[in-house]
């Protein structure tokens, strides 16, 4: 017992709605469905947890998780709760005993238990229909403070990291829970090519059609990681768990799970470390800022992509960095620092200039990121800056038509983006014909895919065409997005107006 507060516990029990004598009933009712009759928590129990500081045994911790979880529709873990004993989170290298914030970073044990009940949950969210609610994003300031040194330390899978751990026992609660057990190379092959085809399901259709799946391969890999394999397969295992994991906050994003997003790149980050890839773990956590940007938070995604280049490491090859550039020239773009757009944007042609020829064939979740991503960013960009400067109109269109050009290979989300950056370029541009063209073009693509990222983008182009709505074509086309946009989102989702 700490003796101070439990705020993380205290907030969330404010969000609920609960009593404390309501809590307690409902946490020993719950623990009789998980298989714990004997236990018997009582209103003083509740306070000592929430103004003391107690940290109560298990299962209790795990009982609530699942009330949390179903009570505010949003997966709450035992971090969230602040109910992490001292010894199973990761410590401050200043040498203190406080843990760090918001429960990252974990102890190196804890990534395959954190990842199997950050997933159990999520599809039992799915199964039961609750949406995202309530949730925070975590600001990227903090997120960078508290992974900075463990990022930066040696990242060779250790002996205690390859120890078995025990997944959590917790089916009656809606876990898919995987028996642990040895597999060969056989297997993890097949994990791997799974992960190639949910990754072009996902390039193809959006986040909502395959998310589900997504997480169901991830919560089993998370039960394989419970067995000690040999050092070569643990490392392949933990890079399959990057790459699922990196695509389930992927498409959660796209389908506005924003605070989810945020863990599964988390997690991501914390199984490319495991395996010895700080590249990955890097490009994860580029991909958490390109969220941030998303949301209208660029100042925080700047912070996430700085501990994304430095934390990749020497290894980083110069296609990855020049993907993190294009990114943080977003960044740069939002907040109108065009001078600074450009020369990252003139770093990231060199660096992918240079990364090209045989030897320096990228990783395989480098695979997407093609001369027509290089140009699609570009063209967002310059889009983004000619909010600030309407003379860059003229580059977005440029780029956004080398990058049509170049796509054929089915990635027909980002044919939208594309489209939708190369109509909003064209506005500004005073060209609305030519805008008209490009916006019908994304628009007759959307109706059969699930990002909803790709409709974010559609109101800021919408927004856009005000100006013309004299225009007979224009206001055609303005009541034909005004009848295809689905309706507002929730306050979980993070969208924006």
């Amino acid at each position: 017992m700490s003796g101070q507060p439990n705020t993380r516990l205290s907030d969330l029990f404010g969000l609920a709605g609960w009593s404390k004598g309501e809590l307690a009933r409902l946490v020993n009712r719950q623990a009789a469905a998980m298989g714990h009759p004997q236990l018997a928590t009582d209103t003083s129990r509740v306070r000592r947890w929430i103004d003391m500081g107690e940290i109560p045994r298990d299962p209790v911790p795990r009982v609530l998780e699942v009330l949390f979880t179903e009570r505010l529709g949003r997966v709450v873990t035992i971090e969230d709760l602040g109910l992490v004993r001292h010894g199973r989170a990761g410590r401050r290298r200043s040498g203190g005993k406080k843990e760090h914030p918001d429960g990252v970073p974990w102890a190196p044990e804890r990534t395959a238990e954190v990842l199997t009940e950050f997933t159990g949950m999520d599809l039992m969210l799915n199964r039961r229909g609750l949406v995202g609610a309530g949730a925070a994003l975590t600001a990227g300031s903090a997120l960078t403070g508290a992974m900075h040194d463990w990022l930066h330390t040696d990242p060779a899978l250790t002996t205690h990291a390859s120890r078995p751990v025990h997944a959590p026992h917790a089916d009656s609660a809606g876990f898919d829970r995987y028996e642990a057990a040895p597999i060969g190379s056989q297997e993890v092959e097949e994990l791997e090519y799974s992960v190639g085809v949910f990754r072009a399901w996902d390039a193809a259709q959006g986040g909502g059609l395959q998310r589900k799946a997504v997480v169901g391969q991830l919560n089993e890999v998370g039960g394989m990681l419970a067995y000690h394999h040999p050092p070569h397969l643990q490392r392949r295992l933990w890079g399959v768990a990057a790459n699922l994991a990196v695509l389930a906050g992927w498409m959660s994003h796209d389908v506005g799970l924003e605070p989810t997003a945020q863990k599964y790149f988390v997690i991501a980050a914390h199984a490319a470390r495991e395996g010895g890839d700080r590249p990955r773990a890097g490009e994860a956590l580029s991909r958490a800022a390109r969220q941030m940007v998303h949301l209208g938070r660029p100042d925080e995604a700047l912070d996430l992509l700085k501990l994304a280049h430095s934390g990749s490491g020497e290894e980083a090859l110069p296609r990855t960095r020049a993907m993190f550039h294009t990114i943080e020239a977003w960044a740069q773009a939002s907040m109108g620092k065009g001078q600074a757009m450009r020369r990252t944007l003139g770093r990231a042609e060199d660096l992918f200039v240079s990364g090209r020829g045989p030897d320096r064939e990228p990783p395989d979740w480098m695979q997407t990121f093609k001369d027509e991503d290089l140009y699609g960013m570009h063209a967002l960009a310059y889009r983004t800056l000619a909010e600030f400067e309407p003379g860059a109109a003229a580059h977005a269109q440029h780029y956004a038509e080398k990058a049509l050009a170049l796509r054929i290979d089915g990635r027909e989300r980002s044919k939208i983006f594309d489209h939708l950056s190369m109509a909003s370029a064209c506005f500004i541009a005073d060209d609305p014909e030519q805008a008209d063209r490009y916006a019908r073009l994304a628009l007759m693509s959307m109706g059969s895919n699930s990002s909803r990222r790709t409709w974010d983008r559609l109101r800021e182009m919408y927004r856009l065409t005000a100006e013309y709505s004299s225009y007979p074509r224009i206001q055609e086309l303005r009541e034909e997005i005004r009848e295809a946009l689905p309706g507002p989102r929730g306050k979980g989702g993070g969208a924006r107006a």
